[in-house]
């Protein structure tokens, strides 16, 4: 084992380059000391709408709770059919289980890894009720199929957008191309605070105001409680952070889209290797560098060897998973999950990954390649 390993995710350099900033922010809740709905609150909600170009933005306690809210404000009930992908985490699937719905997996994209949108209507049955594709690795599913879909077929579309925050859609931001969108703040998430956080963004002013009693227990006013709910808020202190965080996040995202096309262009030629592909109409920010390898748990271990740190997202389809495997349909094919999970692997990659240290994963790779 290499005594000199990398780190998959490089928070500490994000840290002190933000150091000052987030202990003023910090310092401010504080001294005011309103922990819970402070202003930090409101006054991120107001940034991160702006940034996308929703009309709301209302903040949860995690990217989790975003899918469930929203699920919950479209009024899900148990037997509502939801299509997603079973290439995603599990909390995708786990939210509309969780309330009594019914998630119905189409297979993805072998090139992306989004699910694939020419696959959806033939799933569409008359207990559908929405469509929830994941932004997987920072790309963006192809919405505007999506979107069509569901318009001929009266459904709403909820994306995942946990891994996709920032990234951009013919012009548009992602959160912002449906009826609702949901991100995570989870610390390795491209805009990440220090616990758990998550938003909901929509245009539709309906929505906006049931989410926003939802996730305060479904009070329209104190002790009011309109509507079932959860205590969803995500905290002032998380807030402040993510305030701070956005003062580099264009600096960020511009790194990650840098940084990825050039570990794309070091690992163009790279035998053993393949890429996922960014479509035209869309950038990556890259939640995850994610290449396709076979023998993985060869690959793997060898790169840890050499103090190269790997990761797996994600190792089991979710149509595979105990959970959810009663929930996978007769006769519906998902050989590209099966063979995305067995082969997928996630390199390090942030913001501020240097060139030498990526020049490093890319040689040690080479090297386990051709030796493995």
């Amino acid at each position: 084992m290499s005594d000199n390993k990398l780190q998959f995710i490089d928070l500490k350099s994000q840290y002190a380059a933000l150091k000052d900033s987030i202990a003023q922010r910090m310092q401010r809740v504080l001294d005011h000391g309103q922990y819970i709905m402070g202003p930090e609150v409101k006054e991120l909600e107001a940034q991160l709408a702006g940034y996308t170009g929703a009309e709301h933005c209302i903040t949860v306690a995690s990217g989790t709770e975003a899918l469930l809210i929203s699920l919950m404000a479209l009024g899900l009930k148990p037997g509502d059919e939801v299509i997603t992908t079973p290439f995603t985490f599990a909390a995708t699937a786990e939210m509309i289980v969780l309330i009594g719905g019914v998630p119905v997996f189409v297979d993805i994209e072998p090139d992306t890894g989004n699910i694939d949108a020419a696959l959806i209507e033939a799933a569409v049955t008359p207990r559908t009720r929405a469509i929830m594709p994941v932004g997987l690795y920072g790309q963006v599913a192809d919405m505007s199929e999506i979107n069509a879909i569901a318009a001929r077929h009266g459904l709403a579309v909820i994306e995942d957008a946990a891994q996709s925050f920032g990234a951009t859609y013919k012009g548009r931001k992602s959160c912002n191309l449906s009826t609702l969108g949901c991100t995570s703040f989870f610390p390795s998430k491209p805009l990440g605070c220090y616990g758990d956080g998550g938003a909901v963004f929509t245009s539709d002013d309906a929505l906006a105001t049931a989410c926003r009693e939802i996730r305060v227990h479904g009070q329209s006013a104190r002790y009011t409680h309109t509507r079932v709910g959860v205590g969803g808020r995500m905290d002032t202190l998380q807030c402040a952070i993510v305030l701070a965080k956005l003062e580099r996040f264009e600096w960020e995202l511009s790194q990650r889209l840098a940084l990825g096309m050039r570990y794309g262009e070091l690992l163009a030629d790279m035998p053993g290797v393949r890429r996922l592909a960014v479509r035209a109409d869309r950038d990556c920010v890259w939640a995850q560098y994610t290449v396709f390898v076979d023998r993985r748990a060869d690959v793997q271990a060898a790169l840890n060897a050499q103090g190269i740190p790997t990761a797996v997202h994600y190792p089991r389809p979710l149509h595979r998973q105990p959970a959810y495997a009663h929930w996978h349909r007769e006769g519906a094919e998902l050989v590209h999950s099966v063979a995305a999970a067995e082969q997928v692997l996630s390199l390090p990659m942030s913001a501020d990954l240097t060139h030498a240290d990526q020049d490093r994963v890319v040689a040690a790779l080479a090297s386990v390649l051709a030796t493995t």
